[in-house]
């Protein structure tokens, strides 16, 4: 059984330009009901490879860090293609970590993507195929899923608790408020 009150880190990355070298990163640490206890900020490169490692640091640094019960991204790529191990974001922190996106992931067209732009494409590839998607009903539209640490049914009890409107568990949604904000001076757009 879940706690109602389960801290959650939310993350998400706020709006670039592919012509940029790096971009925002915000973390919210929200409780499952909603309530706001810290915002963490970092930067990543864009179309980097540095994802995995700057979230581990903003982890492992931030005066929340043994409250953080689950890790919730904005899907598995955070700055174009700066892909998140989740693997091993999971291993080193021993937090459970859920990925969701809105819509279901077209990985023929992410293959011919890596492929055209990226010499690395095949490692990059690697953690996307290696992660299972989890299509997820609630009221609204379905969302997709992935998870490390924890079971397709206990990722479904979380995002329940922490989706207070629509579809989008709001860890996750207020951390995309925050840096579309801060990058663009007011918010707008989708988490």
């Amino acid at each position: 059984m879940i706690k109602k009150q389960v801290r959650i880190l939310g993350i998400d990355d706020g709006p670039f330009r592919f012509d940029q070298k790096k971009t925002l990163v915000i973390g919210v640490v929200l409780r499952g009901n909603g309530y706001l206890e810290g915002v963490l900020k970092r930067e990543i490169e864009v179309d980097g490879k540095d994802s995995t490692g700057v979230i581990l640091d903003m982890i492992k640094k931030t005066r929340h860090r043994d409250q953080i019960r689950v890790i919730m991204l904005d899907g598995i790529a955070l700055g174009g293609f700066n892909i998140v191990d989740i693997d091993r974001l999971y291993k080193e922190c021993e937090i459970p970590v859920i990925t969701i996106t809105r819509e279901k992931p077209d990985f023929d067209m992410i293959l011919k993507t890596l492929q055209m732009k990226f010499s690395d494409w095949e490692e990059r590839w690697k953690m996307f195929k290696d992660n299972k998607i989890y299509e997820i009903e609630t009221p609204h539209n379905p969302i997709y899923i992935s998870c490390k640490g924890v079971s397709v049914e206990e990722a479904k009890e979380i995002i329940k608790i922490s989706t207070i409107r629509g579809a989008i568990p709001e860890p996750i949604r207020v951390a995309h408020i925050i840096a579309s904000g801060v990058v663009r001076g007011e918010s707008y757009g989708k988490a």
